[in-house]
C-alpha cells in the first residue's frame, strides 16, 4: 500500500498518479471540479497493489482553522485499487472556526476487478462554512463500492457523487444521514450510470430536518441500453421537525434496456404525535421522547457502519437534534 502527498511520489508509482489522476473528473460539466483541478498542486495518494487488504481503515482528516480572511481551499484525493484488493477510507472534514470559508473537494476512485472500496464521508463544518465534495467512481468488472456520507456542519453543503458500474458484475451501494437545523442547507446529489449488464445499484438517504433549513436530494439512474439484467433501488426518507423547514426530493430513473429491476420512492412526515403521546404516558419528558425518535431514525444508517470506533462516535454525534 502506498499512502503519499501526490506531488512526493516516487518513480514507481508516477505512471500511476499520470494515468488516473483527472480521468474521472468532468471538468466540462462541473464548475467546482474545474476550478479544484485548476488549482491542483497537492493532494492525498492512495494506491492498493494486487491482492492489497490493509488491516485497518485509512482516515484523511481535513481540518479548516481560524483565519482573520475568507479562504477557500481545495483538497484532492486519488485512489487506486488494483485486481483482488481492499480498502475502507474515513473522509473527514471538519473545523472549530465560526468564520467564513469554502472547502470544493474532489474525490478519484478507480476499482480494478474483484476489489472493494467502502468510502465514509464525514462533514462537520463550521457554522459559517461552505462545502462542495465530489466523488468520482470507476468500478471494473466483480468490483463492489460501498459509500456512507454523514453531515451535520457547514451553512451550505453539496455531497455530489457520481459512479460508472463500467464491468458485468460491478455494484455500488450509496447511503447518506444529514442533520439540518436554523438555516442551513444540505444538498445531496448521486448519478450513477449502468454502463454494462449485471450490474447492481442501491441508494438510501435519511435526513432530518429542523429550523427553516433545507436540504436536497437528487438521485438519477441511467440504465443504458447494453444494461440488461441490471438492478436499481432508490430511497430518501425525511424527519420534518418544525413546520419551516423543507426538502426537496427528487429520485429518478432512464431505462434504455427491457429487462432490469428499478424502484424508486422518496417520503417525508413530522414526528408522529401518537408516538410522542405514548412516551411521554411512561415518564418521559417532550424533548427526551423527541430524541428518542430521532435517534430511531437515524440508527438505521448509523448501523451500517462496519468500523466500530467510527460508528460509535457517530451515534453520539447523531443521537438527537
Amino acid at each position: 500500500i502506498t499512502v503519499n502527498n501526490i506531488s512526493e511520489v516516487d518513480a514507481s508509482e508516477l505512471e500511476v498518479v499520470k494515468s488516473n489522476l483527472g480521468n474521472l473528473v468532468s471538468v466540462e460539466e462541473n464548475g467546482f471540479a474545474a476550478v479544484n483541478t485548476a488549482f491542483l498542486r497537492d493532494g492525498a495518494f492512495i494506491h492498493l497493489s494486487d491482492s492489497c487488504i490493509p488491516p485497518s481503515p485509512i482516515n484523511l482528516v481535513f481540518i479548516t482553522t481560524k483565519h482573520e480572511n475568507s479562504v477557500v481551499t481545495h483538497p484532492r484525493i486519488l485512489v487506486v485499487l488494483e485486481d483482488n484488493s481492499s480498502l475502507t477510507l474515513v473522509e473527514s472534514h471538519v473545523s472549530e472556526s465560526e468564520e467564513s470559508y469554502f472547502t470544493n473537494a474532489v474525490v478519484e476512485v478507480k476499482l480494478g476487478q474483484n476489489s472493494q472500496f467502502d468510502h465514509y464521508r464525514y462533514l462537520m463544518e463550521g457554522p459559517s462554512a461552505f462545502h462542495v465534495g465530489n466523488t468520482y467512481v470507476n468500478i471494473d468488472r466483480d468490483s463492489s463500492f460501498r459509500s456512507t456520507s454523514f453531515a451535520r456542519g457547514a451553512k451550505l453543503a453539496r455531497n455530489g457523487v457520481d459512479v460508472t458500474l463500467d464491468s458485468p458484475g460491478s455494484s455500488c451501494e450509496v447511503n447518506g444521514l444529514y442533520i439540518t437545523s436554523g438555516d442551513q442547507h444540505i444538498d445531496n446529489n448521486v448519478n450513477i450510470e449502468h454502463a454494462k449488464p449485471h450490474t447492481r445499484s442501491d441508494q438510501y438517504f435519511k435526513g432530518i430536518l429542523d429550523g427553516s433549513s433545507r436540504a436536497v436530494f437528487s438521485g438519477s439512474v441511467v440504465i443504458s441500453k447494453n444494461a440488461q439484467k441490471a438492478q436499481a433501488t432508490q430511497s430518501d426518507k425525511n424527519l420534518i421537525l418544525s413546520d419551516s423547514a423543507r426538502v426537496n426530493t427528487k429520485p429518478s430513473l432512464e431505462i434504455y434496456a427491457d429487462d432490469v429491476q428499478a424502484s424508486h420512492g422518496a417520503t417525508a412526515g413530522s414526528v408522529a404525535d401518537d408516538s410522542i403521546f405514548y412516551m411521554m404516558n411512561r415518564g418521559l419528558d417532550e424533548d427526551t421522547a423527541k430524541g428518542l425518535l430521532v435517534h430511531g431514525f437515524a440508527r438505521e444508517i448509523v448501523d451500517k457502519v462496519e468500523p466500530e470506533s467510527l460508528r460509535e462516535h457517530l451515534s453520539r454525534k447523531f443521537s438527537g437534534t
